[in-house]
């Protein structure tokens, strides 16, 4: 895991999301269009949380989070998620 120079505000995280599946179970092998969003991911960075709301994920934790959740970003040529905390659903 690379050091981000990124620090996210208040109660948002910066998540690397996982790698999505090349193949399935079968062996069969899924083409980029067709592949899956990812779930889950690592957390890279956090923010200070909110005043009376402190964050409980630290950076490294592995966790799942909604289909949708985030806003995509780009940071030296890698992908990344910005997210709130409540868009993350379980700590792995």
């Amino acid at each position: 895991m690379a050091k981000i120079n990124l620090k996210p505000l208040a109660d948002r995280v910066l998540v690397e999301p996982a790698e999505a599946e090349q193949k399935t179970a079968g062996g069969i092998i899924i083409p980029d269009t067709a592949k899956e969003k990812p779930q889950k991911g690592t957390v890279v960075a956090v923010g200070n949380g909110k005043k009376d709301e402190p964050l409980t994920v630290k950076v490294g934790d592995e966790v799942l989070y909604g289909k949708y959740a985030g806003t995509e970003i780009n940071i030296d040529g890698k992908d990344y998620l910005i997210m709130r905390e409540s868009d993350i659903l379980a700590i792995l």
